[in-house]
């Protein structure tokens, strides 16, 4: 007989059945409820707890020099914090206050600019506030110095108990400071948004593409995942040397100093690819200091002075209706043209007389190359000027740097009754001569290139091709300017090349030659107008000029110098002819290949005092010599001895080489017996500014070796 008693048990599972039920409704209707009713409270709840979506940027791609050194590359940079809230949490603030004294101190260390007691007050105000987010220093720093920040006593911990952590940027360094400035570019801080040069030119392949991650919060913490990986920057070679850069930039602020000019511009192009191995764009800045502040290289529409009258006579030349033994008269000095005085330099010792056409562009003779111009073409200007857009000299190069432009030259036009509409009688004699045209520096010296290049007009080029890692994904080969293949016939051009040699060696240009290696160019002295005012309001501003190239019986470089100065003296053979000459002795002698083995010394076996700077040029160096060497920490070792600055690195000590660094990083290096570069790089590494003084190896600097600096300082550095 069965136990079951229906009667018992099923109203009993009837009313289970009903409480589930109501159960059932109750969460169905509140799930409705929440669906409906409270749809937006719970979309902004879940919205607190991920982020959909999230722009990666990638790594921007780097900026190499010809030789693959960085000119600007992306590095990562560290804001520092500390949660005292975090502290309190974990109980940790009788550590604190045991800590505190020990850490600052470090920190001022680490930091020169502050003290021991500044530090200590900052965190003061800091633990009273109870900030979670309280700025350890107030600038980003870089990985060492948040290395040296991380190993501090009580940051050492996990960040939950000692409320350590920091924010991360992707910000551009770059290895040679200022060096190529506006050339090479700049970012608007931490936006990763370029500014101009050829970080701005080349800005969507440098930039990469971004990628995209959604973030979701597990445990209280935020998790990222994800979705679409970035896709970092390609690199950019350009064809700067930064040798030849360094180079430049000395010899132009040298001599800017010395005349105390306003602006002083300089570019180097290899002759047969056209690369731009340098280019310098220096002006004086309301402190007196001379930087980079626009590139006027490419964007000065200035007048170009006696520079210009090599094309006017390559023109004449090329047509056929001058030749260079023609003699012309420039009596005295002082011609009448049309009503108005055209003077040669010389007219106050009575000019030149009569002399040839050759000789007339030797001595930059004014009323010779423009009585030639103006007897040959002053019925049919136009056809002047054709034969100038022949030359090349107003092509749009496409210069990829913004505020480019090209050259402005005229073209005469007449009107229906056969007046000119834009000319004058004596816009033709002094055009020829320089004035009443506008030519960025760059375009002059593709003009000269050209010549150089036996006539063939080459683009100028900034950037050789695009790599990403180690492959070459894109490439921009030499390229010759379309429509001037050959700027003149090649006997014209063989003839101006040797006026060209001969106004070095007996003409204006003597102060740019050289006894090593023959030099071709052209000297420009030109008055500056200043607009409405005119050319002689005021004080008269001169453009010095030199544009030529080297070596003359095998060119392999051209250059240009052009020099911005207030008032006399002024001359464009003497000042901007130095500083070619500087650059061009400097250029040639880098390229000298002397035999390692001459400096071999049997008797001597002492190890040469190897300063700190280009520690692999050394490396080599004393490996050719004989000396046995070996790379351990960064550093170098000559037969066992460490080389680290001046003096080795004591092996018997115990302390660490990371501190080493770390104390190294706040003293005056000794630079004495050092290059330039070497000197400024060291010193500067370290916060302070560099004033150099003189040319050669340094002999002396303001601040003694092995003191303690600060950032902002300034060191003057006297070389011989």
């Amino acid at each position: 007989m069965s136990n079951f008693d229906r009667k018992k048990i099923m109203p009993r599972y009837s009313a289970i059945a009903v409480v589930m039920t109501l159960v059932a409704l109750t969460v169905v209707g509140r799930a409705l409820y929440i669906m409906t009713g409270q749809r937006d409270y719970w979309m902004e709840v879940a919205a607190r707890q991920k982020k959909d979506s999230v722009s990666v940027k990638p790594i921007r791609g780097n900026i190499l020099s010809c030789n693959g050194q960085l000119m600007a590359s992306s590095l990562p940079e560290f804001k520092l914090f500390i949660d005292f809230q975090a502290i309190s949490d974990a109980k940790n603030d009788s550590l604190w206050e045991a800590k505190v004294d020990t850490l600052c101190l470090a920190l001022s260390h680490i930091f020169p600019e502050k003290s021991e007691k500044a530090f200590k007050k900052h965190f003061e105000e800091g633990r009273k506030k109870m900030s979670r987010h309280w700025p350890i220093w107030k600038k980003r720093v870089d990985y060492n110095t948040y290395s040296e920040v991380r190993s501090l006593p009580f940051f050492s911990m996990s960040p939950y108990k000692s409320g350590f952590h920091t924010s991360e940027f992707n910000a551009r360094q770059r290895p040679y400071g200022s060096l190529a400035g506006r050339t090479v570019g700049d970012l608007f801080g931490a936006k990763d948004t370029a500014r101009f040069g050829l970080e701005l030119s080349y800005d969507s392949i440098l930039r990469g593409t971004n990628g995209i991650i959604h973030r979701r919060k597990v445990l209280n913490k935020f998790l990222d995942i994800m979705d679409t990986p970035p896709i970092d920057g390609s690199d950019i070679v350009t064809t700067i040397d930064v040798n030849m850069q360094d180079l430049a930039e000395r010899a132009v602020i040298n001599e800017l100093v010395k005349i105390n000019g306003n602006v002083g511009v300089a570019i180097v192009m290899e002759v047969s690819t056209g690369d731009i191995k340098a280019i310098v764009n220096m002006e004086k800045c309301f402190d007196g200091e001379y930087r980079e502040v626009k590139n006027h290289a490419v964007s000065d529409l200035l007048e170009p002075g006696s520079v210009f009258k090599v094309a006017s006579l390559l023109v004449a030349l090329d047509d056929g209706v001058a030749d260079t033994a023609q003699m012309v008269a420039t009596g005295t000095g002082q011609w009448q043209m049309y009503g108005r005085t055209m003077r040669d330099h010389n007219w106050v010792k009575g000019g030149y007389r009569t002399i040839s056409l050759a000789r007339a562009l030797e001595v930059s003779s004014n009323i010779g190359i423009s009585r030639v111009i103006d007897d040959n073409y002053h019925k049919e200007p136009e056809k002047f000027i054709r034969g100038i857009y022949r030359t090349g000299l107003a092509a749009d190069f496409r210069i990829p740097l913004v505020g480019s432009t090209s050259a402005r030259i005229r073209m005469p036009q007449k009107a229906r009754n056969g007046q000119w509409k834009n000319w004058s009688n004596t816009a033709l004699p002094w055009m020829s001569i320089g004035y009443e045209t506008q030519i960025p520096p760059i375009s002059t010296l593709a003009f000269f290139n050209a010549i150089a290049n036996d006539g063939r007009m080459m683009r100028p080029r900034f950037v050789s091709k695009v790599v990403k890692n180690g492959e070459t994904i894109m490439e921009f080969p030499p390229e010759v300017m379309k429509g001037h293949e050959q700027i003149a016939k090649l006997k014209t051009i063989k003839t101006m090349q040797t006026l060209l040699e001969h106004v070095v060696s007996q003409g204006t240009g003597k102060w740019a030659g050289s006894p090593s290696f023959k030099v071709a160019g052209k000297t420009g002295t030109a008055q500056m107008s200043k607009g409405s005012a005119g050319y002689k309001s005021g004080m008269i501003d001169y453009l010095l000029s030199f544009a030529g190239y080297f070596p003359a019986d095998a060119p392999r470089y051209s250059c240009i110098v052009c020099l911005q100065k207030s008032g006399l003296p002024a001359s464009g053979g003497i000042m901007a002819g130095g500083v070619f000459h500087h650059i061009a002795e400097g250029i040639m002698a880098q390229s000298l290949k002397i035999d390692v083995q001459d400096a071999r010394d049997s008797s001597s076996i002492l190890i040469p005092d190897v300063k700190s700077g280009n520690l692999m040029a050394a490396h080599q160096v004393l490996q050719q010599l004989g000396i046995q060497t070996r790379t351990n920490w960064g550093g170098s070792y000559a037969n066992g001895n460490p080389i680290w600055g001046k003096a080795a690195v004591p092996t018997s000590k115990s302390i660490q080489l990371n501190q080493y660094k770390s104390q190294a990083r706040h003293l005056m290096p000794d630079v004495v017996g050092m290059g330039a570069r070497d000197a400024v790089y060291l010193i500067e590494m370290r916060g302070v500014k560099t004033r150099l003084k003189g040319r050669g190896q340094v002999v002396s600097q303001s601040i003694p070796p092995h003191s303690f600096v600060k950032k902002g300082m300034v060191c003057e550095v006297k070389l011989e």
